[in-house]
């Protein structure tokens, strides 16, 4: 799988774009061998399990210009680096609690010139700021997630849709959401993708 897959799903990536994406498999790489960012295995499938995977809230919400995003738990900067090369002009703040996941988002940033790009090794509670969205990738149970979040929202949304939660999680959900007590709307994955690999994964978007 090489970054055509990116650019089939979104066509109308410009010159720069495609160059930022095809750029990730090196980087990806290089940094791999020295830190386990993914599974050492998993490399090979960077572009359909990690990048693609992460773009996949790109399919249910456009993000605007001078909107912020915060990224919570982002370990090798999914979903935030993909999401930050898509939406230029949008802000995204990633945020880790291990240091060392963090100076390598930080690097791929710099190698691929993303000005839109902070990243902080911090804990989500720690971060004293307010966002439109905040996304993430399967890091915990939305029960212990959203107390971590809970109060970091903008009060005033620009999108077509409410600020809130956009998660990304696989597998059967309805005792996790029903556990958490928050009002969840799941989107498919494989709405938009045909790959086998996003049958039964979603994107779970909680309003704030």
């Amino acid at each position: 799988m090489t970054s055509e897959l990116i650019s089939y799903y979104f066509p109308e990536l410009n010159p720069r774009q495609k160059e930022q994406f095809a750029e990730l498999d090196g980087l990806y790489r290089f940094w791999n061998s020295r830190i386990n960012l993914i599974s050492r295995k998993d490399i090979d499938s960077l572009y359909l399990h990690h990048i693609l995977h992460s773009l996949a809230i790109a399919k249910f919400i456009s993000f605007l210009p001078g909107e912020k995003i915060l990224d919570v738990g982002t370990g090798g900067g999914f979903p935030g680096i993909p999401l930050a090369i898509l939406f230029p002009e949008t802000s995204f703040h990633l945020v880790d609690s291990i240091g060392k996941k963090i100076k390598v988002v930080q690097e791929l940033a710099k190698e691929c010139a993303l000005v839109n790009v902070r990243a902080s090794h911090a804990r989500a509670e720690q971060i004293d700021d307010k966002f439109h969205f905040v996304v993430s990738r399967a890091v915990t149970r939305l029960s212990e997630f959203y107390p971590w979040v809970k109060g970091k929202f903008e009060k005033k949304s620009l999108n077509r849709i409410q600020n809130g939660i956009l998660y990304l999680k696989g597998g059967d959900l309805t005792e996790e959401i029903k556990e958490s007590g928050l009002k969840a709307e799941l989107i498919p994955l494989s709405n938009y993708f045909k790959e086998d690999y996003f049958d039964a994964k979603f994107v779970v978007y909680i309003p704030q």
